[in-house]
């Protein structure tokens, strides 16, 4: 449950940044515009350094190992 909600805070904070920018630029505010993009930027960022998720990817990673060859010695 802590993973899916780590990754629904990020991907909300980004389309958040993500809005913000846009608006910025239909309504010509270029301050809004660049928050929006250093919000999604930042939102990228937090994501790729994680700690949680790059244990979470070598989780996925062994369990996948594991699977491989348990499926093969089956075979």
């Amino acid at each position: 449950m802590a993973k899916f909600k780590r990754r629904f805070d990020f991907a909300t904070d980004k389309f958040s940044g993500k809005a913000k920018e846009v608006f910025g630029k239909v309504t010509g505010d270029e301050q809004l515009e660049l928050k929006g993009k250093v919000q999604a930027a930042k939102a990228d960022l937090k994501e790729d350094l994680s700690v949680e998720n790059k244990v979470d990817e070598i989780k996925e990673k062994i369990a996948e190992k594991i699977n491989d060859k348990i499926d093969a010695k089956k075979k």
